[in-house]
């Protein structure tokens, strides 16, 4: 830890560089690239501030439920997320709870943090499942802002990674006042590298609210699909658009009012995709231009990023991508609010607990490669869809105790 400190100045002098670089790969919103540099592009709001941070998407999106739960406890809070990636800013964007602001998370110099603490004044910080900034984590506590790491989880091959980081990890993890974990396993990596009190509470991604939609857009999409059967192929990887894309072909040979709406999680792979549909023959309407798909078209391209919740209404049925490449698939519980039938390829490596819920109550279906179209036909599909969704309404409430603790921490 003192290595890393005593380093960490270097991180403003390569910063611009990084940032530049990061700018010229599409990686960086040039109109908010400043908030890497702990300029923040909005005022503070009024009273006690929350400050949540995660780093992928979905554990962007897993934090609107907790950020619901201490609302009703406490209807004056202020909330504050921030993230790394570009993409997670665009979709939360769409998405954001009442009285709840985005930035981006500053690179972990100390000036620049130091320019960011001096402009929120959080009264909380909240981490969320791995990932860590030493430099943003001590700056934190150094100032007396209580702690709390949640929805923690880590793999064995990220406890080896961190075990070799020798008491980093351990160091850091003393300063946290609260730690849940989503499982026995991550619990039990987080207390070998020096947690203490870590306790199981499973994930927040089941209780986190719906995904929005712009009413005028969801209506113009209805009208435009009107009839049809359609299902989404969602946060899809290469391995699950050949899936996605050979079953659409073989059932739309046989009934041109199936209708793929196809969502690749890189939304800069479009470009690939649209090649690979050309060549299998589906006409498309790509989401990017504006287009709807008209009675011709076998494919809408989803292109875009933030409308998951307008791709989810449209759907009966859903692909959760990641599960036919080595990804270990991706988080089930959005298609779920919308009773869409959710389907999923054989990797679930990093949400078994999510997928074992769902399949002990029969509401998903594994898919072997090739037999994606079958089980798209499956007369089933609808009552798993449902099940699916009584599994989120059932969640909804669970928050509530983790959110009360989190807000003990503030008036300590």
């Amino acid at each position: 830890m003192r290595a890393y400190l005593a380093a960490s100045p270097l991180i403003a002098l390569a910063g611009p560089v990084i940032l530049r670089r990061r700018l010229a790969r599409g990686k960086e919103d040039p109109a908010r690239m400043d908030e890497k540099r702990g300029y923040a592009s909005a005022p503070r709001p009024e009273g006690r501030l929350i400050w949540l941070h995660a780093v992928g998407l979905g554990e962007v999106l897993a934090l609107r439920g907790l950020i619901s739960a201490m609302a009703q406890h406490d209807p004056a809070l202020q909330f504050l997320i921030t993230s790394s990636a570009r993409s997670s800013a665009q979709v939360i964007g769409a998405n954001l709870p009442p009285r709840t602001q985005h930035q981006y998370l500053p690179l972990d110099a100390p000036t620049y943090l130091a320019r960011f603490l001096d402009h929120w004044r959080p009264d909380l910080s909240v981490w969320a499942e791995q990932e860590l900034w030493p430099g943003a984590v001590v700056a934190a506590h150094a100032r007396g802002i209580p702690l709390a790491l949640v929805n923690a989880r880590m793999t064995d091959a990220g406890f080896n990674r961190r075990v070799r980081a020798g008491g980093l990890y351990g160091d850091l993890l003393a300063r946290f006042a609260r730690i849940t974990a989503q499982d026995t396993r991550s619990a039990d990596h987080l207390t070998a590298l020096g947690a203490s009190g870590v306790q199981v509470t499973g994930s927040l991604k089941s209780a986190a609210p719906p995904l929005a939609a712009d009413p005028a857009t969801l209506a113009q999409a209805q009208a435009a699909v009107q009839g049809r059967k359609v299902w989404v192929a969602a946060s899809t990887h290469a391995g699950d658009e050949a899936q996605a894309v050979a079953a659409q072909a073989a059932l739309w040979q046989v009934d041109p009012q199936w209708l793929l709406i196809l969502a690749p999680r890189d939304a800069g792979r479009a470009g690939v995709v649209a090649s690979q549909l050309t060549e299998a023959r589906l006409p498309f309407a790509r989401r990017s231009l504006g287009r709807v798909p008209s009675a011709g078209d076998a494919v809408w391209l989803a292109d875009t990023y933030g409308e998951m919740g307008l791709w989810y209404r449209l759907a009966s049925a859903a692909l959760i991508g990641g599960g036919f490449d080595a990804v270990g698939g991706h988080n089930p519980w959005e298609a779920a609010h919308f009773n869409a039938a959710i389907l999923h390829g054989p990797d679930t490596a990093n949400f078994l607990n999510d997928y074992k819920a769902l399949h002990d109550e029969v509401a998903a279906v594994s898919v072997p490669f090739g037999k994606l179209a079958e089980a798209l036909q499956d007369t089933d599909l609808p009552d798993i869809g449902l099940r699916a969704g009584q599994i989120v309404h059932r969640a909804a409430g669970a928050l509530d105790p983790l959110a009360a603790e989190l807000l003990a921490l503030v008036r300590r």
